[in-house]
């Protein structure tokens, strides 16, 4: 049986390029709508940062991170603007338009 941090990342890699998910998708679709929180302790120490890209996760209001762990505040910023995914002046993105759909994080 996977532990939990593994089944973040993998659930994790399967937000497409372009697109974002929010800590509580990620929780939800992991197995516990409870774990957003422990969502964020497992990207913290991401073993893997070239295959998991939690750059990708954002806070249920579209917030990027104020302390991108893997290279500071612009960072996170700047791998999802190279994506396409815009980010506004106060470091939201428009969830209406960049959020994954939770089903394709459960298949």
């Amino acid at each position: 049986m996977k532990n939990v941090f593994e089944r973040i990342y993998e659930t994790v890699k399967k937000i497409p390029e372009g697109k974002v998910a929010t800590y509580g998708q990620i929780a939800f679709a992991a197995g516990n709508e409870h774990w957003a929180r422990v969502v964020g302790y497992a990207l913290h120490v991401n073993p893997d940062p070239a295959n998991i890209k939690c750059y990708r996760v954002v806070n249920r209001n579209g917030r990027i991170s104020p302390a991108f762990v893997f290279g500071g505040e612009n960072r996170q910023r700047k791998l999802l603007e190279a994506e396409g995914v815009f980010v506004n002046k106060d470091g939201i993105v428009d969830l209406e338009k960049y959020l994954v759909d939770t089903f394709i994080l459960m298949m």
